[in-house]
């Protein structure tokens, strides 16, 4: 083998061609899709698994991952929720919602939507992570009355800004999410 293409091998096992890319980056949260394991992290994290659970880890601890999840790297910038003058109920609790954690940083909810059931019309006063777990389409109605379907998939994750008003109905498929609000 030439001593140039053995170099080039060489540094091709070596080196990382690109860098990893967080799914979502912004000035509140960096989102990770991590296929097992992982190094602590450097800053406070959630984790989400996709078969649905949620964990804490404070700066630094590592985390405890066995199989794909998602790792939302918690910023230090935080944003007070907004007051609800909408007259609307806060967007969570919801019915059938079930809180998974809170502490000073997150409120972490798990809701399934029930296929042709509309949320109540609802006021965000938090920026959210949304996590889907299932494959199914989900119907926004905004107060206005304008109308966007958005099909996720398991894995797919959104961040949301804080000062929406809607309701929600699952119109396809079947889904679930693990809803981070951000304090």
């Amino acid at each position: 083998m030439p001593l140039t293409l053995l170099l080039s091998v060489m540094l091709f096992l070596t080196v990382p061609q690109t860098a990893v890319k967080p799914l979502i980056e912004n000035d509140r949260v960096a989102v990770w899709d991590v296929p097992a394991s992982t190094t602590a992290q450097p800053l406070d994290a959630v984790v989400v698994s996709l078969s649905g659970s949620a964990a804490f880890l404070p700066k630094g601890a590592p985390p405890k991952i066995t199989a794909r999840s998602i790792v939302i790297d918690l910023k230090d910038h935080p944003v007070a929720p907004i007051a609800n003058k909408s007259g609307y109920p806060l967007a969570f609790p919801r019915p059938g919602s079930k809180k998974l954690l809170e502490n000073a940083r997150v409120i972490v909810w798990d809701y399934a939507w029930t296929p042709g059931v509309a949320t109540p019309m609802h006021f965000h006063d938090k920026d959210v992570v949304v996590v889907f777990l299932d494959e199914g389409d989900v119907q926004s109605t905004a107060q206005d009355g304008k109308v966007i379907v958005n099909s996720y998939t398991r894995g797919t994750v959104r961040f949301n800004l804080r000062d929406r008003i809607h309701t929600e109905i699952l119109v396809k498929g079947k889904q679930r999410a693990i809803i981070m609000e951000l304090k």
